[in-house]
């Protein structure tokens, strides 16, 4: 079928995250990633927004899913919001950058543009592990020259008025917060 030349075709953004980005624990309509979209209706810009985020999702297992997404929504931007759990678990640095390296590549590979979002684990791994953990953030926006967001939660995860019960997860409340850091990086990337 011929599409009518008047008619534009939205571009695609797709969130490729966690728990995070998966709304736990509040109902999606009220998740960063629901008012982004809406953030992107209101600013007339002509994105739709999908959200392959899943609770507990390592950077392994985005790795794993990654080319049938880009495969399925061919996005202009990827938002990647992953590793968490992959420090949570105390897994390897080396690994979670070699498989975000690899979700990143692909994503470049298929000419969509990355936004990387920062993560942070508790203080309580010691010292060395927190360090190699988030440098490995840093480093793979220098080698791979991608756009990087400092700790989405860095406003949000020391007000336990802003946290759930749990303390790891973002409430309703904070969830605009987050939202604004991540525009910040984002609009630069919109055409």
């Amino acid at each position: 079928m011929l599409l009518n030349s008047s008619i534009t075709l939205a571009d695609t953004i797709v969130v490729l995250g966690d728990s995070i980005s998966a709304s736990h624990g509040i109902e999606v309509e009220q998740g960063w990633v629901s008012l982004l979209q809406k953030k992107l209706n209101h600013t007339k810009k002509d994105y739709r927004v999908f959200n392959e985020s899943v609770s507990g999702e390592t950077t392994a297992g985005g790795l794993a899913r990654i080319k049938k997404i880009l495969v399925d929504y061919k996005p202009s931007i990827l938002i990647l919001e992953l590793g968490a759990n992959d420090g949570l678990r105390g897994l390897s640095p080396k690994n979670m950058k070699k498989n975000l390296a690899k979700i990143i590549k692909q994503a470049q590979d298929q000419d969509a543009k990355v936004l990387l979002l920062s993560m942070r684990i508790p203080p309580n791994y010691g010292k060395r592990y927190p360090k190699m953990f988030s440098e490995v953030y840093q480093q793979l926006g220098e080698e791979l020259k991608i756009s990087l967001v400092p700790f989405i939660l860095n406003d949000v995860m020391l007000i336990k008025e802003l946290m759930q019960k749990d303390g790891l997860h973002p409430n309703a409340q904070a969830q605009p917060l987050i939202m604004k850091v991540i525009w910040e990086y984002l609009k630069v990337l919109l055409h």
